[in-house]
């Protein structure tokens, strides 16, 4: 099926607002949406009043909440193919092997509820008698909710799951905020501002714990590996991020609040790990011209972005949309189909985050403008205006900007309009998750929900 051209798309996206429209995508699974901060009280809940305070903070405010939105809408969607077409379920393993193997199993698990605890209640709470709330325990969804999303084509699993991602999303918040010395989230204080940076880690560490508990209740072993593996991609793109570009060519030093520290010298006693994003080194070479040299330091340089993008950004909403298509005994073609949808709206969700930055004041954004280049980080505006002009090079390899370099860097973001470019590289990650929205899934309320909900990604305002 061919995709809705870009007229088209761009026209139904200036009408629609997914979250006021009475057509918007959030219609479609309302009681769910309604449900979801009430479900998600129920697994993070502590002994500790200020701890939940904490942790409980960011769900207070009304957020977009699109990563559990488009579980529960894709999750509706797959309902629309008949189950016996829908055969690959996990099942367990003897032994763990190097890469994972899944077989196939019957479909009757489909909608088990997930289960409230594996382990005694005297473990799970410690030296604490088991009335105590000092370690609350998830509880399982309810008879009426079960039923209710049985109805709706919901699983109970898949409903879980949009709970659990919306959680190590709230968590990763509660520390971007820390890391990048924030003081407003949502047009209000941020956690670290309103209870320190200590509560606001250890509040995050928390959600995590919480969400890994109740992931780990799915008894699914891929889908487990999968979201938990989400945890560290998080971890791995802020450390990306630290770096500011791909062309810091020594490594030698890192940013640490406003000031510079060089990382300590090799003691010859490192662990050889590795990693599967190389840096290529760039050595002075006779043989390319400077033209050559800018042109591969660009591509370079967009590499490690969208690497690092995916990594902060669309490996949470890649991942748990395959592991919704996985809870659905969805076959493989299925399951890759709506990994690559994620991926691509999550791509294209950051890329208008990015050039948002430039396009929007404080106060619509509802945290400080043009933050990314306060905070000394070359987003896709920054890079496209390298390109444009490379003697801005000497500024972006910069490890952070005074206030002279973000001028510069402004004048020729706007000069050479690259928040334009920035929009059209957006809009190619919209039209290919549109496209394995249609490839992949039949004609549906739901499918249509999504469709609306990734073209309105390209109009949003904060």
């Amino acid at each position: 099926m061919v995709s809705p051209t870009k007229e088209v798309v761009t026209s139904a996206s200036r009408m629609i607002n997914p979250m006021t429209s009475p057509l918007s995508p959030l219609s479609v699974v309302s009681n769910e949406m309604e449900t979801l901060t009430k479900n998600i009280t129920k697994l993070i809940g502590s002994g500790h009043p200020i701890l939940n305070r904490i942790s409980g903070y960011y769900f207070e405010q009304e957020g977009k909440k699109v990563r559990p939105l488009l579980v529960l809408l894709l999750s509706k969607a797959l309902a629309e193919i008949p189950l016996n077409k829908r055969t690959r379920v996990i099942v367990d393993m003897n032994d763990i092997p190097n890469d994972p193997v899944y077989g196939n199993k019957t479909s009757d698990s489909l909608f088990e509820n997930p289960v409230s605890n594996f382990s005694p209640l005297n473990i799970l709470h410690g030296i604490k008698s088991i009335s105590s709330p000092l370690t609350k325990g998830s509880e399982p969804l309810s008879t009426s909710v079960k039923e209710l999303d049985m109805a709706n084509g919901i699983l109970p699993k898949q409903r879980r799951l949009a709970e659990i991602v919306e959680m190590i999303h709230t968590a990763s918040l509660l520390h971007d905020d820390v890391i990048d010395f924030s003081d407003q989230r949502r047009g209000r204080p941020s956690g670290n501002f309103q209870f320190s940076n200590k509560m606001a880690v250890l509040a995050g560490d928390f959600l995590l714990g919480r969400s890994v508990v109740a992931i780990s209740r799915l008894r699914n072993s891929e889908v487990i590996e999968l979201i938990s593996n989400c945890i560290a991609n998080l971890v791995e793109g802020e450390f990306m991020q630290l770096k500011n570009t791909v062309i810091d060519r020594d490594q030698l030093s890192l940013m640490t609040g406003n000031k510079q520290k060089l990382i300590p010298k090799p003691t010859g006693k490192e662990l050889d790990i590795g990693h599967d994003f190389k840096i290529q080194k760039l050595e002075n070479n006779s043989n390319h011209t400077e033209k050559l040299q800018h042109d591969i330091l660009i591509k370079l340089a967009f590499d490690h972005y969208l690497h690092k993008t995916y990594l902060k950004t669309a490996s949470l909403i890649s991942k748990s949309l395959r592991s919704t298509a996985i809870l659905s005994g969805s076959d493989e073609l299925t399951i890759d189909s709506c990994y690559e949808f994620g991926k691509n709206i999550g791509i294209c969700f950051q890329l208008v985050d990015d050039l948002l930055d430039y396009t929007q004041d404080a106060k619509i954004l509802g945290k400080p403008a043009n933050n990314d280049l306060k905070l000394g980080l070359a987003t896709a505006p920054v890079l496209f205006a390298w390109k444009m002009n490379p003697q801005l090079g000497s500024v972006i390899e910069k490890s952070s900007f005074s206030n002279e370099d973000i001028d510069i860097i402004l004048e020729n973001v706007y000069k050479y309009n690259t928040v334009e470019m920035t929009r059209n590289l957006a809009l190619e990650y919209r039209d290919k998750a549109l496209k394995n929205l249609h490839e992949t899934l039949p004609k549906s309320k739901a499918r249509d929900a999504l469709e609306i909900l990734t073209m309105s990604i390209m109009t949003r305002k904060k």
